[in-house]
């Protein structure tokens, strides 16, 4: 959807990546550019990352999820009440979506106090198997964010 000319700043949310790659910008920008529902009104370069302001909430919320269930990181959702309705006393909220995006994938091979291990699963818990053991354990993706 074109970004309209009278109202160019509005926003309903905030769409927060963290340590994104070139292939998940790109994804970001790709998805949002072929849809109708919600255009970019700002871009902000900040510290590890960038902030997209979306024109809605609904497709913001939607877009987290599929950036969730492509890519390797940790999603959360917040909301801040934005103002009150004088007329209707509705309370208007914008929504902030992060996403950040680990340094790791499946398959990759990441070292750990000096034993290597292989990335089998990610989710709420990271699944890795000592290469040279066979062991597999599982550690939050924070730990290992810190580790390596």
């Amino acid at each position: 959807m074109k970004q309209p000319d009278k109202h160019s700043k509005y926003f309903e949310g905030i769409l927060q990546l963290r340590n994104p790659s070139k292939e998940l910008l790109d994804y970001v920008y790709k998805t949002i550019d072929r849809d109708n529902r919600a255009w970019i009104s700002q871009e902000k370069k900040v510290r590890g990352g960038y902030d997209l302001y979306l024109s809605s909430q609904k497709y913001l919320r939607s877009l987290g999820k599929k950036l969730k269930e492509r890519f390797p990181g940790a999603l959360k959702t917040s909301r801040k009440l934005f103002t009150v309705q004088r007329s209707t006393g509705k309370r208007v909220f914008r929504v902030n979506v992060l996403f950040r995006l680990y340094p790791f994938k499946i398959r990759d091979t990441i070292e750990i106090s000096g034993e290597k291990y292989q990335v089998l699963k990610i989710d709420k818990q990271v699944t890795l198997q000592n290469i040279k053991s066979g062991k597999k354990e599982k550690f939050k993706p924070e730990e290992i964010e810190r580790w390596i």
